[in-house]
């Protein structure tokens, strides 16, 4: 081993620990990224990579669109609606009201992608309904956070438009390639979640009169009546794109059917206009900041992989050893998000220097890089630092490590079933 590879190496495992440490994962990529570059005597690749990765007009588009949709929808309460349209039928279905909740939170997820504001539009309504149907508070925080798989049916999330850049397809091609999946992995976790809820017998009938003193968590972020206009706002993007996708010779992007969205958002709640294209714009800017920063970063990371040889090697050995390129993607990117609670930066930065390649070792680039992306999602689902999980913590009262050791067991196997059918 050389003094390059010696020194990227050492590198890999600091930016690993400090991402642990849950340093700032922007800083940590590209200063690990610039060291690594630096030190091959290559310092301009590092930068010409940074220059690359935030003029990516593809990833700024559709990104920072969906961003400003979604704080839109939280803006105008449309999201809020949509949970109350959702959770009201759900009335008193004993140990089958888990499974039926999930159902629910997976359909809120594909309109409401963002895994904590999911967690913060429907927990504070759909635990108190879980509790005080003698639901224990940490499987009831389990449900919720475990439900945000199908977010990947949303052509608006940042993995499933960077996959399909890569890739060279579109992203509902991409989401058409992998849908039937996806749908099994959903219902497949709420299959899990609901055995393990019985297996440590996190549910029992609550005797009359014993609701009110089980469910004083209130479920007051809700309007007492469900306008449907509002509650169909944040699903109307959606809907727009699996239209024009499946229905039409039209193409339609991303942004211009958040736009639609935003509009009759804006229409429907006749809120101040002012005020919505401000929420538009800030939110557009928070998405360029927290996503593509993220992305932006991870570039100049295996930029710096690739300077210092690093990238070249892990292909040759992924060439000539094909079967550890689905254990890179899958277990990698699943360990990352346990270890950081997050699955982003270790899935892009996966996708970003190794994906490319996947060809070269028996893989197609559509199945390695969505193999990465539900990895790393398995993985934060499994992390006590998750940001929704530690949400649905507190509003259920309870210890993340709670909530975790009924999340892991299932996002375990779901890791292990994607190895062998993504």
């Amino acid at each position: 081993m050389n003094f390059q590879l010696a020194m990227a190496l050492v590198i890999v495992l600091g930016a690993i620990y400090c991402l642990a440490k849950r340093y700032e994962a922007r800083l940590v990529l590209i200063t690990a990224g610039l060291l690594m570059a630096a030190l091959s005597l290559s310092p301009m690749t590092a930068f010409q990579q940074f220059d690359k990765s935030m003029t990516n007009a593809s990833l700024i588009i559709a990104i920072c669109s969906a961003m400003g949709f979604a704080g839109v929808v939280s803006l105008t309460k449309c999201d809020v609606h949509l949970v109350l349209l959702l959770t009201r039928p759900l009335g008193r279905l004993g140990v089958l009201l888990l499974p039926a909740g999930m159902l629910v939170t997976s359909l809120c997820a594909v309109a409401i992608p963002s895994t904590a504001g999911l967690c913060a539009a429907i927990a504070p309504t759909l635990i108190p309904i879980l509790v005080r149907a003698g639901f224990k508070p940490a499987i009831a925080a389990a449900a919720v956070v475990c439900s945000t798989t199908p977010a990947l049916y949303n052509p608006g999330v940042a993995h499933n438009v960077f996959v399909a850049k890569i890739a060279g397809i579109g992203v509902m091609d991409l989401i058409g390639l992998f849908s039937v999946k996806l749908l099994v992995f959903s219902l497949l976790v709420i299959v899990g979640i609901t055995l393990v809820c019985l297996i440590y017998r996190d549910y029992k009938k609550p005797e009359a009169g014993a609701a009110a003193e089980a469910g004083e968590l209130k479920a007051s972020n809700l309007p007492e009546r469900v306008n449907v206009l509002y509650a169909v706002a944040p699903l109307v993007p959606v809907a727009l794109l699996i239209y024009v996708s499946l229905c039409t010779s039209m193409k339609m992007s991303v942004a211009t059917a958040m736009l639609i969205g935003t509009i009759y958002a804006l229409a429907v709640t006749r809120s101040n206009p002012a005020e919505v294209t401000k929420r538009f714009f800030n939110d557009m800017g928070k998405g360029y900041a927290n996503i593509l920063g993220i992305i932006i970063a991870a570039g100049v990371f295996a930029a710096g992989l690739r300077a210092a040889g690093v990238i070249d090697l892990l292909i040759n050995w992924l060439t000539s050893a094909n079967e550890w390129a689905r254990v890179g993607g899958s277990v990698g990117p699943y360990l990352m998000g346990v270890i950081t609670g997050s699955g982003d930066a270790a899935a892009f930065a996966f996708n970003e220097a190794v994906t490319p390649h996947a060809k070269q070792f028996g893989m197609t680039i559509e199945s390695l890089g969505y193999l990465a992306t539900v990895a790393g999602s398995f993985g934060r689902l499994s992390s006590p630092l998750c940001g929704g999980l530690i949400l649905v913590a507190g509003i259920a009262g309870v210890s993340p490590m709670d909530i975790v050791r009924r999340t892991f067991p299932v996002m375990l196997v779901m890791l292990v079933l994607a190895y062998f059918f993504i």
